[in-house]
């Protein structure tokens, strides 16, 4: 059967164009919010010591990561951002890679993965008396996961518990 040159390319880039799309359809299908799962997640204010003389709390949490998939997943980044209640602006944050090149095997967990801001409340008093001060603002956390080199994603927001951890 003859087929003019100009038609045999056209047709071959076409189904090269339809391949291309499928696989990259198939990928773009993944959600990695469902394919990963967030279990055992802990907030609450961190003791990150003292600093410049006064005692520093943090907001802090702590969740373990598990792949709901049928494969195995890869480079996997998590970003924390802190807002304190009843503001939109950002006001702490916090960025892990929690799952490199080596992956995270279909059905696997993470080890505990802690996502900590650098900022938070300072004072003289005790710690535990800081979470009763009348001038402590609660805050909550979004975190975010980006799964290479796809868009960033919310994962989950948890309210930041007005609880003292020390690990």
């Amino acid at each position: 059967m003859y087929m003019p040159r100009n038609l045999f390319i056209g047709l071959v880039g076409l189904l090269a164009a339809a391949v291309s799309t499928a696989a990259c359809g198939s990928r773009a299908a993944q959600d990695v919010t469902k394919v990963l799962t967030v279990s055992d997640a802990k907030t609450g204010w961190y003791d990150a010591g003292v600093e410049n003389g006064l005692n520093k709390l943090v907001p802090s949490v702590t969740l373990t990561l598990n792949n709901a998939g049928r494969e195995p997943i890869s480079n996997v980044q998590l970003n924390a951002v802190i807002r304190r209640q009843g503001e939109t602006e950002e006001w702490g944050g916090a960025y892990v890679k929690v799952i490199g090149a080596g992956g995270l095997a279909a059905g696997g967990s993470t080890k505990p993965v802690v996502l900590r801001s650098n900022l938070g409340y300072t004072g003289i008093e005790p710690r535990a008396q800081m979470l009763k001060n009348k001038q402590f603002v609660d805050a909550h956390i979004q975190v975010f996961v980006k799964h290479g080199g796809d868009q960033w994603v919310k994962l989950g927001e948890w309210p930041v518990a007005r609880e003292l951890l020390t690990q």
